[in-house]
This record gives C-alpha cells, sequence and structure tokens, in this order.
C-alpha cells in the first residue's frame, strides 16, 4: 500500500462511498478537516491500487484511530506502510478490524474492545412514533450544564473517557457540537428527557451516534423518538440514508421500531496508550 495524496482524493471518497455504510468516520473527517492536518480529525490514507482501481483505503486521523477499508485484507503490506507509527484504536466493519488486529500484533487488552450490530435505514421508510407533546430543540438552546452531565455520564458507561479526563472531554465534546449543530436535545412537555445526534454527516447520509436517555425516563421510548424526530429533520432538508450501531439489545430493539435494519457489525478497538506498530 502507498500513502495518497491530494490529486487520489476523488477516487478515495468514490471507493469510500461505495462502502457507506463502514466509511461514514472517514468520508466525514474528509469532508470537514481535509487531508492537509492541523486538526485532529484531519486524515491520512494508504491505498492499494490494483490495473489502475482501487481494492483498498486506511484512513488514519491525526489523533491516531485508523479506519480500514480493506476487502482485499492487505494486512502485510499494511503493516509494512505503517511501521514506526503509533495508533490509538480501530473502527470499522468487525471482521476487518479483526483480521488487522492480528497482522498488527496487538494482542493486549484495549479500554474499549467492542463490537456492535449495525443499521441502516432508508429514511423513506422510517416509522415515526407518536411524538405527541415531544420537541426537539437544538443543543444550544439547551441547558450546557445538564447536556455536559449527560455526555460525562455517557461517557461513562461507555468507556470511552478515562478517569481523570471524564468531565473535560464531556465539556469539550458538547462545545463541538454546539459549534457543528449536529445534536438535538429531546423535550416531554418542555422537560429535556435525552438527547440525540449524529456523529457523521454526509450530504445524502447520516451518521447517528451519542444517543443518551438518563436512568429516569428509560423504557419510556424516549431514545426512539429522539432519533426519530431528528431523522425527520434531516429528511426534510435531503438526507436520504442514516446509519448507526447499537450498543445494546435494548437499543437495537428501539432502532428497529422506528424501521432499522440491521446489515453487519461495527467494531471499536481502543487504547488508553497508543500502540507503535513493527514490522
Amino acid at each position: 500500500m502507498i500513502r495518497a495524496n491530494l490529486a487520489d482524493r476523488p477516487a478515495i471518497e468514490a471507493f469510500l462511498t461505495d462502502h457507506v455504510a463502514t466509511s461514514m468516520f472517514p468520508l466525514s473527517n474528509l469532508r470537514n478537516h481535509g487531508m492537509a492536518g492541523g486538526h485532529p480529525r484531519a486524515v491520512t490514507f494508504w491505498v492499494r491500487w490494483e490495473t489502475g482501481r482501487i481494492t483498498d483505503v486506511l484512513t488514519v486521523t491525526d489523533e491516531g484511530f485508523a479506519f480500514p477499508q480493506c476487502p482485499t485484507m492487505p494486512w502485510g503490506d499494511l503493516r509494512v506502510a505503517l511501521a514506526g507509527q503509533a495508533l490509538r484504536g480501530i473502527m470499522g466493519d468487525a471482521g476487518q478490524v479483526a483480521g488487522m488486529r492480528v497482522a498488527l500484533g496487538w494482542a493486549d487488552a484495549a479500554q474499549v474492545d467492542e463490537i456492535e450490530p449495525l443499521y441502516r435505514l432508508n429514511l423513506a421508510d422510517l416509522k415515526l412514533p407518536d411524538c405527541a407533546g415531544y420537541t426537539l430543540c437544538l443543543l444550544a438552546e439547551a441547558d450546557r450544564d445538564l447536556a455536559q452531565s449527560w455526555r460525562a455520564a455517557y461517557l461513562r458507561e461507555t468507556g470511552l473517557s478515562a478517569g481523570g479526563g471524564l468531565q473535560a472531554a464531556a465539556k469539550n465534546d458538547i462545545a463541538g457540537y454546539i459549534a457543528a449543530g449536529s445534536h438535538r436535545v429531546l423535550r416531554r412537555a418542555g422537560q429535556p428527557v435525552g438527547m440525540t445526534g449524529f456523529n457523521a454527516h454526509l450530504p445524502q447520509t447520516v451518521q447517528i451516534g451519542g444517543v443518551f436517555t438518563p436512568h429516569e425516563f428509560r423504557g419510556q421510548g424516549v431514545a426512539r423518538r429522539a432519533v426519530g424526530l431528528h431523522l425527520k429533520e434531516a429528511r426534510e432538508n435531503g438526507v436520504t440514508d442514516a446509519m448507526l450501531f447499537a450498543a445494546n439489545d435494548t437499543a437495537a430493539r428501539a432502532y428497529e421500531a422506528i424501521g432499522f435494519t440491521k446489515i453487519g457489525a461495527f467494531a471499536m478497538v481502543i487504547y488508553k496508550d497508543p500502540q507503535v506498530i513493527h514490522v
């Protein structure tokens, strides 16, 4: 595999779009932060070409996360290409993440090591539940301290942030969501009861992430209403498809209730300390 340059961008985008269900993070990061560096989520690509066509792409962000879209599984070549680099984790199609992890020799326990069902929905098939009395508001219009406490609880439950950095991470995340306009708060009779958002956004496709319902409101249909209303808003703005990965069976049932269909599995392997790649 060879490192891509700016001239390769159109071909890379076309290839990743053909595999959009497991390429939302790379495509969204490319769209928002580009290939020139200077942002933690700016991207670098390694590409395998065969007879003038791309067969495999590995995306690596400046903060050290790798996203394999490598159907031919060229792990030996990839390991050589990345020799000496340090990565914090791998995310993507579960089979590819497992193969890349083995090839890199990463046998140590990870901070986050999850495989979650991957779902897709054509928004023409959205089944919106009864939302009488429920409204969405922009995250910027909600109480910021409450939103930060919810985000901290989400990070704690998912293990996505370690100990001392929890509150700082939550504060930073909420500030980023407000700046991006990516998240919403669901209100029931005016009371905030949950949060939803898009963690990747393309003109035609969104990926749902960061859905959170406080314990006192769980089991009341909050998540499916929050996600449903946000997707209805997105559909009205021209979005045609949505992706997500479900953290547990309860979440999966909520998403299936509004029309999502399982299409695969998405894996996340995240280490507390960067892992150096050796040949």
